[in-house]
């Protein structure tokens, strides 16, 4: 399913959860692990230049290999790269480079604990450039998962009909096959937009068409998965999909970044995503582009699924 997958990390305890996720998927899949440090802002900038001259990218690739040494002996093939810049323009230009079909990441700022208790997230953060523009799913993982097999039974993929979001609702079916996994779709009529001007009997109908467009929408490309079930409520986009995620037992959730504006004033909150991914007790992936799993699998033009090979 994954065959090159690229791990952005500290190395520290701040993404030992997102390393655990990445390392797991290598093992089970036998992919390329491709694990990438940014170095040049705690240094100062004025240092980036004489960091590879000086021996200090090799001296932190030696670090992280030493850190990570006793978990990576069961991946069979792996690359480390040191790099100075801006993380998320390196991370980005290494996954367009090495052809990734997963980039996994984890809070990926110091200053994660601290702001997590003021703010939900952290607009203009790594974890959002890098979520915003990947050109394959991020998955951004925060808590803790069971180690060693990542194995998910309960699948949610949020819409919002946009067409980043039918890539993410198909992803979420190639993702639920692979697993065999129940997939729930859920869409959220948001208060603060639409949903604030409606009195409580045209919500009740909106809800009612919501659901029904998202049957029309994707049953036929999710035709086959084991259980598929259409939610749709009203309320906070992160908060609603959030209760649902705790409500099924979510091990996975699954949403396109989007890069409309945002409210000024909400902009400290920052994206769906970024609120989710920070507060979400499981992994949480964005996709924004189509993509398809290298798992042997190839999909017509309504999205019904066939096996090759």
């Amino acid at each position: 399913m994954f065959k090159d997958i690229l791990l952005a990390i500290t190395p520290s305890a701040m993404c030992e959860c997102a390393a655990d996720s990445a390392i797991a998927f290598a093992q089970r899949f036998e992919a390329n692990l491709y694990i990438v440090h940014v170095c040049g802002i705690e240094q100062g900038w004025g240092e980036i230049e004489f960091m590879a001259s000086s021996g200090a990218t090799e001296k932190l690739k030696a670090n992280i290999e030493s850190y990570y040494a006793e978990k990576l002996k069961g991946v069979s093939s792996y690359q480390i790269f040191v790099v100075p810049g801006m993380p998320h323009t390196e991370i980005l230009r290494l996954a367009r480079k090495l052809d990734t079909d997963l980039i996994v990441m984890g809070p990926h700022t110091k200053e994660y604990a601290e702001k997590r208790a003021l703010m939900w997230g952290m607009a203009g953060s790594t974890v959002e450039k890098v979520s915003r523009h990947a050109r394959c799913p991020v998955i951004i993982v925060t808590k803790e998962t069971p180690y060693g097999e990542q194995k998910f039974s309960n699948i949610l993929v949020a819409t919002d009909f946009s067409k980043q979001s039918r890539c993410a609702v198909n992803y979420g079916g190639q993702m639920a096959r692979q697993y065999n996994a129940a997939l729930t779709v859920l869409n959220v009529l948001d208060v603060s937009g639409k949903g604030q001007t409606l009195a409580q009997d045209e919500i009740v109908r909106e809800l009612e068409d919501r659901k029904k467009e998202m049957i029309d929408k994707y049953a036929q490309g999710l035709a086959g998965i084991k259980s598929c079930t259409y939610e749709c409520c009203e309320g906070s986009p992160a908060i609603e999909i959030l209760k649902m995620a705790r409500g099924i037992k979510a091990d996975l959730v699954i949403m396109a970044h989007h890069s409309k504006e945002v409210d000024p004033e909400q902009a400290l909150l920052g994206s769906t995503v970024a609120q989710v991914s920070m507060n979400s007790l499981c992994p949480t992936m964005s996709v924004n582009h189509h993509f398809d799993m290298r798992c042997g699998l190839m999909y017509d033009q309504g999205g019904a699924v066939t096996a090759t090979g």
